[in-house]
């Protein structure tokens, strides 16, 4: 299935928090400002609901998203309010990808675990609560893993500002 498909199917089986989808284009002749957009077609999907979409992904027979390729977050710019989570799921047996994308205020950084839905996403959520400051609400193990517990800030945020030194060792 193609991704028109996919979401059209999403639409139709009423997909929790499925809130419209973007596709590449081309820019607008009659729009200097419009540059278009490359990329990825992707969902965009409510943050809270995320779990429960995963779970109409991974369960309804025509989509079969039996895999969860990768969760990982995007700082758009410093001056930017949210967070983008995005997600890419593969169905093998389907043969087809979706990329799903939601926005997440800075303010309010967190949403649900989707560990009850696909048991591996377990690292990604870890990897992105240290590194943008996420908070997966129900995590069953929020540690760090890559950086020490005493870390402050979330290095792959834009408004980060990198320490000088670290317990006597000299980060620059």
């Amino acid at each position: 299935m193609d991704f028109r498909g996919i979401y059209d199917h999403l639409q139709a089986v009423r997909a929790p928090g499925l809130l419209g989808c973007d596709e590449p284009r081309a820019a607008d002749p009659g729009n200097k400002e419009d540059k278009g957009r490359h990329g990825h077609s992707y969902v965009q999907v409510d943050p809270q609901k995320l779990p429960d979409f995963l779970l109409v992904c991974r369960d309804d027979p025509r989509l079969h998203f039996e895999v969860l390729m990768d969760l990982t977050a995007t700082d758009p710019a410093a001056d930017d309010e949210n967070l983008w989570v995005n997600v890419q799921l593969l169905s093998i047996t389907q043969r087809h990808r979706l990329m799903i994308k939601c926005i997440v205020p800075k303010a309010k950084a967190e949403l649900p675990t989707s560990v009850p839905v696909h048991r591996g996403v377990q690292w990604h959520e870890r990897e992105a609560m240290e590194m943008f400051g996420l908070t997966f609400v129900g995590h069953p193990d929020p540690r760090n893993i890559l950086l020490p517990d005493d870390w402050v800030g979330h290095p792959l945020r834009k408004d980060y500002v990198f320490p000088t030194e670290y317990h006597g060792i000299s980060c620059v």
